[in-house]
């Protein structure tokens, strides 16, 4: 059975067969997600967010006591998460680009001034 997973902010939907994590699914959509340990939990790069987690296999062990309180928070690891029905997980904005951006919008403010 396929199920279908939308990443955001992109929008980009695809149909994955359920049972696939989200990491996996994401490989599959060219939605890049950051990640150095493989699908092992380990680096704990490749948090997404799925504040109702409805289509998302239930955490783990691991999952719970790697996020911790992010789990309440609606944090998941996409390496560990699987898809169980349609879904939606939204990319947190990856630090170097936020870095960047707080800097070019200090930069433009001054510049104002």
């Amino acid at each position: 059975m396929n199920d279908e997973i939308r990443f955001m902010p992109d929008g980009k939907t695809i149909r994955v067969r359920r049972g696939t994590t989200v990491l996996e699914a994401s490989k599959k959509a060219r939605v890049f997600v950051r990640t150095r340990c493989g699908g092992n939990a380990s680096c704990l790069m490749c948090k997404v967010i799925a504040p109702d987690g409805t289509g998302l296999s239930a955490a783990g062990e691991n999952e719970k006591r790697k996020l911790g309180e992010l789990l309440e928070r609606g944090y998941r690891l996409a390496c560990q998460t699987k898809v169980t029905g349609d879904c939606t997980v939204t990319l947190p904005e990856d630090p170097l680009k936020a870095a960047v951006r707080a800097q070019l919008a200090k930069q433009n403010e001054d510049e104002l001034w």
